[in-house]
């Protein structure tokens, strides 16, 4: 059976782990640190015998990789839940080409954003697990927010059982239809606060909750227990896994390439989740030659992977990509634990400088690892004129996110000259983020979210995703402003009988 373990873990190898389904429940290990597989699941085999599979059967075959405590009845009702017509896209994710790249479109799902693909199975994840390990505790799903996860989360836990899904967002850090999305919410058990900082405040305020023994005794003793929507849960990471397998069975089957040729993938990332998965799909047989990890003006990764050195002690930037407005990026511990040869207590030093010191540098194997990737970044301008361009050139529509990644390709492309066929992340659609877009195309300038929605959908003919439309007239249910500081209370007064009565 699979185990997950620490990645601070001092354990050796075939110590006690946790299974898939602890793992998922958890959320984050007793040390702080993030859940990782003990070993890699077995590779795919020939990606050519994997043609003509829809993608809940390449879903299937991934996670049951991953989660091979779930039984096929349950892992197979899971991925029914999640992957329906939900998706406005009968492929689920489409590929489609522009710019000379392939662009992996994560963003046909309910909230129009890469998160529906992990956050709309997670909670059939998570309820089979509690069912399995015969947990009777409710759950309280803490979420921090850079834009995209908190809706995800809303619309994926509203009203499920024995939850409650509380979520935290920078009140000033996101576009106007991310925010609305949220604070539209309904559901019994959601819970949605802005806060005076920015992500990385509301992330270490999330985290620091899950290691407080105190607060976990309390939240015990009233019948609760927390679990977590980001992605560093395990539960959201893995199934980002699955659509980088698909991607390449698509090229595969458009001719684009032949089975065991190498492809590029590009990410814009902050948190750095999604281009972990494309390394996880890689460790299970996806042959990728290099991943492009591509950044916006808070160009910390950018930095790491080139350097070796990680300096979050930087000035932080709210740009017009807010989902990667991050300094300190969770996910990338996963990624020091496997490039160190699976060394927890390493990486737990460098967790520890970059807790105490907001910074720490890579040992030489991480830095040797590092090679694989290719760290770029654009700037507000360089986003803004590659939206323009795309959609000049190609008719293409991208967010400011997407851009950004595009932006980083087309520099790798110039520095290289490497033509490998790459896939791009096309993280969101181009209505969440109207504003940007509509400046970007030379269109007038709108402030108004809603009203550039309306001037780019008359302007591009490209249609708006369902959960966007008619967002303006739904009425705010959710508009609490706290400090940085009361998020704890704020947590305890969500799950307060007194709330609830």
């Amino acid at each position: 059976m699979m185990k997950y373990i620490s990645s601070r873990s001092k354990q050796e190898p075939n110590m006690a782990g946790k299974n898939a389904a602890q793992a998922i429940i958890k959320g984050i290990a007793e040390d702080k640190g993030l859940f990782v597989p003990e070993k890699m699941p077995q590779s795919l085999g020939d990606m050519g015998l994997l043609t003509g599979k829809n993608y809940k059967e390449i879903a299937y075959l991934v996670l049951s990789r991953f989660l091979p405590d779930y039984t096929e009845k349950e892992l197979q009702e899971c991925i029914d839940c999640a992957y329906d017509e939900q998706f406005e896209s009968d492929k689920i994710v489409p590929l489609v080409k522009g710019g000379g790249a392939y662009f992996l479109e994560l963003y046909h799902g309910p909230t129009a954003a890469f998160k529906d693909m992990a956050l709309s199975i997670l909670p059939h994840l998570l309820t089979t697990a509690l069912k399995k390990e015969k947990i009777e505790n409710k759950i309280a799903i803490l979420t921090a927010t850079s834009g995209d996860t908190g809706k995800a989360a809303l619309e994926g836990f509203a009203d499920v059982d024995g939850t409650e899904i509380i979520v935290f967002y920078p009140h000033v850090g996101v576009s106007q239809v991310q925010e609305r999305q949220m604070t539209v919410q309904t559901g019994n058990n959601v819970h949605v606060f802005g806060i005076k900082g920015n992500f990385d405040d509301a992330q270490a305020a999330v985290k620091k909750m899950f290691n407080d023994p105190c607060l976990a005794t309390e939240l015990e003793e009233k019948g609760w227990q927390l679990s977590s929507a980001n992605s560093i849960n395990i539960g959201r990471l893995v199934p980002q896994v699955v659509y980088y397998v698909w991607a390449y069975i698509k090229l595969l089957e458009q001719g684009i390439i032949q089975p065991g040729e190498k492809i590029n993938v590009v990410v814009p990332t902050g948190n750095f989740g999604n281009i972990l998965a494309s390394y996880y799909a890689r460790e299970i047989g996806i042959p990728i030659g290099k991943f492009i990890c591509a950044s916006n003006k808070n160009n910390v990764l950018t930095d790491f992977i080139n350097t070796g050195v990680y300096d979050a002690k930087r000035e932080f930037y709210v740009t017009s990509s807010p989902s990667m407005d991050i300094l300190v990026s969770s996910n990338l511990e996963r990624l020091l634990y496997h490039l160190s040869g699976n060394n927890g207590q390493l990486v737990a030093s460098l967790m520890k400088d970059l807790d105490e010191k907001k910074k720490f540098e890579a040992s030489d194997n991480i830095r040797v690892g590092l090679t694989e990737f290719y760290g770029g970044f654009a700037t507000e301008e360089e986003t803004t004129v590659a939206i323009a361009e795309l959609y000049q050139g190609d008719h293409y529509l991208m967010d400011p996110h997407t851009a950004v990644g595009y932006k980083v390709y087309s520099d790798y492309v110039e520095k290289t000259g490497d033509t490998t066929p790459t896939v791009i992340a096309a993280t969101a659609s181009a209505y969440k983020f109207s504003e940007t877009v509509v400046n970007a195309l030379g269109l007038p300038s709108q402030i108004d979210g809603f009203k550039a929605i309306i001037q780019l959908k008359e302007a591009t003919g490209v249609s708006v995703p369902r959960g966007l439309r008619g967002l303006d007239k739904k009425p705010v249910l959710h508009n609490r402003v706290v400090e940085k500081s009361q998020i704890p209370e704020a947590v305890k007064q969500s799950l307060s009988d007194d709330y609830h009565r």
